[in-house]
């Protein structure tokens, strides 16, 4: 079947799915394959469930109301090129090692106090993720946004290949995946590919001239900038304060977000000088980002008995890390930081560890426990940090622990899933 006419059947239905638990009547199942399933199993049951169609691509599974191709997680990401392509929808498109949904949320809820967005949910960010953002568009899409993760090179270049955005941007350039990457070079250069497609294709770069390396890497493309009022740029934005919430100046305004830490200060500019290019009124852009309040293990600020914690478990790398302890050191109160493995350093996983640890150490916080086979064997010589290698050894010591009065930080890469602290009985009084 040529990609019109699929097309044409996946306007017909509801919506896409690729799970059949969450099947829904009238939506178009695609069955794809992983190293430990296979999704032709499962094309029968989705019909069955009230699919329109399953598309398959082997045909011992052939059945009424299934369509064979010869790929399915192929023809899904062309049908999504294909589908972004009749829309004509605007698209803007995002990467970078840090802030990537943060940013995402922002823009998203800047643009939409004046136009009909539709931007990936949660991190929907992959090769699957991103075709599935793109079908999720209707005609009535007036702006999209496509956040693009990656772990490696050539990643965000095939995800530009599928969704031919019309604007990007890079949150920042960090020590994240750095095993896949091939290091901080290796990083910069992967992600960077995000400028060589806008640039290739004549697209607009949103450029942050606070970021030396992001201004080498636009060359010269098509750009609108943005940044501190001393570097010249299109549209100026200032850092007030980040105590505890980050502050902003835009047009003489002042801008207070619910967001902590002096790095959320490029992830709301981002979203202000976008606001400023799609001229969105300055009282929408102000109203959008005060509103904002982040949500899933993002920064979110709880209260728990008598503590306040710093909940930023969603994930962690030697950059995001650090950033956060230098933010929690401002914090008042005492201060205890809870801090997890972060994955996908390869090599450089022992000596970043040791980094963070060192750090950690010379930073004015109070008590320090560091939970995971790397920060394990990270050699301490401080009374104020406590190691654990695994978290049900963390948890096994609350029968001695009780924190109160305190300021908190968790923090640790998703694996780790350390918002299970929260769930230890009687640990946060």
């Amino acid at each position: 079947m040529d990609l019109k006419a699929l097309h044409s059947i996946f306007l017909k239905c509801n919506s896409v799915c690729t799970d059949t638990r969450k099947i829904e009547k009238g939506d178009l199942f695609f069955a794809l394959k992983g190293d430990n399933f296979n999704g032709n199993l499962y094309a029968q049951e989705a019909i069955d469930k009230g699919a329109k169609y399953a598309v398959i691509d082997e045909e011992t599974y052939v059945a009424e109301n299934t369509i064979v191709v010869d790929n399915v997680l192929e023809t899904l990401q062309k049908l999504a090129t294909y589908h972004r392509e009749y829309l004509k929808t605007p698209i803007i498109a995002l990467t970078g090692s840090n802030g990537k949904t943060t940013t995402k949320e922002l823009i998203n809820a800047v643009l939409s106090t004046q136009f009909k967005t539709s931007a990936t949910k949660g991190n929907l960010n992959n090769h699957i993720g991103v075709p599935l953002t793109l079908l999720s568009m209707t005609k009535d899409t007036e702006i999209g946004i496509v956040e693009m993760g990656a772990n490696h090179q050539k990643e965000i270049e095939f995800l530009c290949n599928i969704a031919f955005p019309d604007y990007g941007l890079i949150t920042n350039y960090g020590k994240a995946h750095l095993e896949g990457f091939g290091g901080v070079e290796g990083v910069i250069k992967g992600k960077s590919e995000m400028f060589l497609h806008l640039i290739k294709h004549n697209k607009t770069i949103f450029l942050n001239l606070n970021d030396p390396i992001q201004i080498k890497k636009a060359g010269k493309g098509n750009t609108f900038t943005f940044g501190k009022i001393d570097t010249h740029p299109e549209v100026s934005i200032d850092f007030v304060s980040s105590t505890p919430f980050v502050t902003s100046k835009y047009n003489n305004s002042i801008i207070e977000s619910k967001l902590i830490g002096d790095y959320n200060f490029n992830n709301i500019a981002l979203a202000i000088a976008i606001g400023n290019y799609f001229k969105i009124e300055d009282n929408n852009i102000k109203s959008a980002i005060e509103s904002y309040t982040p949500t899933n293990n993002r920064s979110q600020i709880i209260q728990k008995g008598s503590n306040k914690i710093i909940l930023d478990a969603y994930n962690a790398n030697p950059t995001s890390m650090r950033a956060a302890l230098l933010n929690f050191e401002k914090q008042n109160g005492f201060k205890i930081a809870i801090l997890g493995d972060m994955f996908e350093l390869g090599k450089d996983a022992e000596a970043e560890h040791q980094h963070i640890t060192n750090l950690a150490n010379s930073l004015n916080i109070d008590k320090i426990y560091l939970l995971g086979e790397n920060f394990n064997i990270s050699k301490v010589d401080s009374e104020k940090i406590t190691q654990f290698k695994t978290f049900d050894d963390f948890k096994t010591a609350n029968k001695s622990m009780r924190f109160k009065n305190s300021m908190i930080l968790i923090k640790g890469s998703r694996g780790m899933a350390l918002e299970r602290v929260l769930d230890i009985p009687n640990l946060l009084e």
